[in-house]
C-alpha cells in the first residue's frame, strides 16, 4: 500500500566491491518495507475498534486516518532535510525510533483513554514511516549490482504487500479478538463504561510488541555495515531543467490528481471495510470475523501486483489501467446497491483491481519528463496526501448511509478511467533520463 518516496538526489555507492554478498543487507531493508506496510494496515482493524471505544461517528473515525496521511504531507520535506544533514543510515534509525515512540504513545492513550492522545500517537508513527520511506528506497537501489536494482525494488515492495496482508490477522486477533466490541454480534447493545475501558486497553499489548520490534530493528540497523552513499551532482540536468516546464506535460498535470483521487478510493475501502461487512444486511459478522476477510482484500492487492507485472509485459500500461478501473467501478456499484454476500465479495474483489493503480499511474505520470522526472515524481508523491480526504466518505456515511458512501469510491474509479484513456497521453515528451 505505501509507495516509495523519491528523493531529489540520486544515490550511488561510495565504492564498488565486486563479489560482495549483499543478501543480508537486502533482507534487512526488506524488513523495513514489511514493517511500515504492516503498521499502516493495522489501522484498518484499529479504526472500527476505536469507533466502538469512543462512540465515534464515521466522520470522527475517518479523521483518524486523515491525520495519518496529513503526516505524509507535513513530514516529507523535513525528512528530506534531515537526511541531508545526518545521512541515510542514521535517518533509518531515527525513523524507526520515532515510530517506536508513537507506538509507545498508544499505551497511555489507551490507559486514559483519550481520542486526542490517540491521534497524536498515530501522527507520530506516520511521521516516522514517512522518514523511513524517504531514507530506505535509495538504500535498496545501491545494495547490489546496478543492473538488478529494479528487481530488488520490486522484491522489497512485495514484502511491503506481505506486511499489509498479514496485518489484519494480527489486529483481528490481538485487538478485535480481545475486546468486547470486536466479538459482539451486529446490532448488539451499546458497551458499558467498564467495557469501553477494558476494550481501550486491548491495544496496549499489540503496540508494545510493535514498539519492541521497531527498537530491535533500529539497534540492528545502527550496528549493521550498510554501504556508504553519495549524491550525484546532476549539474547538467539542473541546467537543462531551466528550459522546460512541468505544466507542459499533460500526463503529469492529470496524473497528480489521479494519485490524489485514487488514494481516497483505496483508503476509504480499507478503512470502512470491517464496519461495512459486519452489517446485518451484508455479512452479519463480528468485527473479529470481518478482519479475516480484510486479509483477503489486501491479499488480492498483493496477487494483483504480480499478475499486473506479468500482464504489462505484453499490454500497454494505460490499457491495463483502463481495464482495472472499469472492473473496480463495476464491483463498487455492486457493493453499493447489492446486499448480503454478493455485496461483501464485490468489496473484497476491488483489491484485485486496485492493485496496479498506484504504480501504473505513477509511471505514466513521469513518462517523457526527461530532466524534470525528479520534480514530477516529487509532485506525485505529495499527492499521497489524498488519503486524508477519506474523511469525506466518513461524512457521507453519517449523512446518507455507509453503503451509499461507496458511490464516492465509484466516482474515483471513473477519474482513473479518464486518466487511462486520455489524461495519461504524454505531451511535449522529452527523452527519458537513465541512471547508470
Amino acid at each position: 500500500m505505501a509507495p516509495p518516496i523519491v528523493t531529489k538526489t540520486t544515490p550511488a555507492p561510495a565504492s564498488g566491491t565486486p563479489g560482495v554478498n549483499y543478501g543480508p543487507a537486502l533482507t534487512l531493508l526488506a524488513s523495513l518495507f514489511f514493517m511500515w506496510g504492516f503498521i499502516t494496515v493495522i489501522n484498518n482493524t484499529l479504526l472500527p475498534h476505536l469507533r466502538s471505544v469512543f462512540d465515534l461517528s464515521y466522520t470522527q473515525t475517518t479523521i483518524i486516518e486523515s491525520v495519518w496521511f496529513i503526516a505524509y504531507f507535513v513530514a516529507s520535506i523535513p525528512a528530506a532535510k534531515l537526511i541531508e544533514r545526518i545521512g541515510y543510515k542514521k535517518s533509518l534509525v531515527v525513523g524507526l525510533a520515532i515510530m517506536a515512540l508513537g507506538a509507545l504513545g498508544m499505551i497511555p492513550a489507551a490507559q486514559i483513554p483519550s481520542y486526542a492522545v490517540t491521534l497524536i500517537a498515530l501522527f507520530i508513527i506516520a511521521c516516522g514511516i514517512t522518514l523511513l520511506q524517504v531514507a530506505a528506497n535509495p538504500y535498496v537501489a545501491v545494495v547490489g549490482k546496478p543492473e538488478t536494482a529494479s528487481s530488488r525494488l520490486n522484491l522489497v515492495q512485495a514484502f511491503n504487500s506481505f506486511g499489509t496482508t498479514l496485518a489484519p490477522l494480527f489486529g483481528g486477533y490481538l485487538i478485535l479478538g480481545r475486546s468486547t466490541s470486536g466479538n459482539a454480534e451486529a446490532g448488539a447493545a451499546a458497551l458499558t463504561q467498564a467495557e469501553r475501558l477494558a476494550d481501550a486497553q486491548a491495544v496496549q499489548l499489540p503496540y508494545l510488541i510493535v514498539a519492541i520490534v521497531l527498537v530491535v530493528l533500529a539497534v540492528v540497523i545502527a550496528r549493521f555495515p550498510l554501504p556508504e552513499m553519495q549524491s550525484s551532482s546532476g549539474q547538467a540536468a539542473r541546467e537543462e531543467r531551466k528550459h522546460h516546464s512541468l505544466w507542459q506535460h499533460r500526463n503529469l498535470v492529470w496524473g497528480v490528481p489521479a494519485i490524489f483521487i485514487y488514494l481516497i478510493a483505496e483508503i476509504g475501502v480499507s478503512n470502512l471495510f470491517i464496519n461495512f461487512v459486519s452489517q446485518p444486511e451484508i455479512g452479519n459478522l463480528t468485527h473479529k470475523e470481518a478482519s479475516h476477510y480484510l486479509f483477503l482484500l489486501w491479499g488480492g492487492m498483493m496477487v494483483g501486483r504480480f499478475i499486473g507485472s506479468y500482464v504489462m509485459q505484453n499490454i500497454a500500461p494505460e490499457r491495463a489501467l483502463a481495464a482495472a478501473s472499469i472492473g473496480a467501478f463495476a464491483v463498487m456499484m455492486v457493493a453499493t446497491f447489492a446486499t448480503g454476500h454478493v455485496a461483501m465479495w464485490a468489496l473484497i474483489s476491488v483489491g484485485l483491481f486496485h492493485s496496479i493503480m498506484f504504480p501504473t499511474i505513477f509511471t505514466l505520470g513521469i513518462k517523457g519528463l526527461g530532466p524534470l522526472t525528479e520534480e514530477g515524481s516529487g509532485l506525485l508523491v505529495m499527492a499521497i496526501a489524498g488519503g486524508a480526504l477519506v474523511v469525506v466518505q466518513g461524512w457521507l456515511a453519517d449523512h446518507y448511509g455507509l453503503q451509499t458512501s461507496f458511490l464516492l469510491t465509484a466516482a474515483c474509479e471513473l477519474y482513473v478511467l479518464f486518466y487511462a484513456l486520455w489524461g495519461s497521453r504524454p505531451t511535449n515528451a522529452l527523452p527519458d533520463q537513465h541512471i547508470d
